[in-house]
């Protein structure tokens, strides 16, 4: 394995999940309805609250719009030292450019997203469901996020192109794992990418974004993390279904029956 792509061995695993720190589960963004108040006392921001209950967010609103350098260094400093962030790639890059010909926009939201330091631990590029798997652009994309960042990375292919052995070996060149995502997009096998990371996303189902996941999903969940544990794989585990406010409370759930 590459320098710019070795990573520390990881540890035994241990009979609590999330004690190691290796099993990142949270919630794409930290707002806190009324509803789920409670379970996050104290004063603070939404974003102070959310980080002393769950070890990691997804920033999805990077996807959107750019942030300065200061509101990412406001993040930084306003979580523990052992919680960590992911954030999504901007749509201008993945689904405007189609991953082509940005070498500036990536530079720039590197620098950007670079102000989370140590507490970024991974980056995300969701891909369109229209952009099928173009091996030249993919080689040259990757190649150039790798060496802008020591961070994991995570890709969400939705393209059926993507779910080929050809695609899987690109990602696993470039340390790259592969979204599983609830629902699949595609029902083929998935590639694996990175054989040291497994990054869940859990968009709600059947109705995407808005669906509560019932325990019997969470503890199909559970078992899939902790198979991966076993395995010795670093774990990211992210609830999508926001649109109705069912994130928080099904993170939390899966945190009580991974036994935090």
């Amino acid at each position: 394995m590459p320098a710019s792509r070795r990573k520390p061995s990881s540890p035994a695993h241990d009979a609590n999940p999330l004690s190691d720190a290796q099993v990142l589960l949270g919630c794409a963004g930290w707002s806190l309805s009324s509803a789920v108040a409670a379970e996050f006392p104290g004063d603070g921001s939404h974003l102070e609250r959310y980080a002393k209950v769950l070890p990691a967010v997804e920033i999805n609103s990077s996807f959107y719009r750019p942030h300065r350098p200061a509101t990412y260094a406001r993040w930084r400093d306003s979580v523990p030292d052992d919680f960590r962030f992911s954030a999504k790639l901007p749509r201008t890059i993945t689904h405007e450019q189609k991953l082509k010909d940005v070498d500036v926009l990536l530079a720039t939201f590197l620098a950007e997203v670079g102000e989370l330091g140590k507490k970024l631990g991974c980056l995300l590029v969701q891909l369109p469901p229209s952009l099928a798997f173009d091996a030249t652009a993919a080689q040259d994309f990757f190649a150039l996020l790798r060496s802008g960042t020591p961070s994991a990375l995570a890709c969400e292919a939705r393209h059926a192109s993507w779910f080929s052995d050809e695609a899987a070996a690109l990602l696993s060149e470039h340390g790259v794992a592969s979204v599983e995502a609830d629902p699949r997009p595609i029902r083929q096998a998935r590639p694996q990418g990175d054989a040291d990371l497994a990054y869940l996303r859990l968009h709600g189902s059947p109705k995407v974004y808005y669906s509560a996941y019932e325990d019997e999903k969470l503890a199909e969940v559970a078992s899939t993390i902790a198979a991966y544990r076993q395995q010795g794989k670093r774990v990211w585990c992210i609830f999508d279904n926001t649109a109705q406010g069912h994130a928080v409370p099904n993170a939390l759930q899966l945190m009580r029956m991974l036994g935090t």
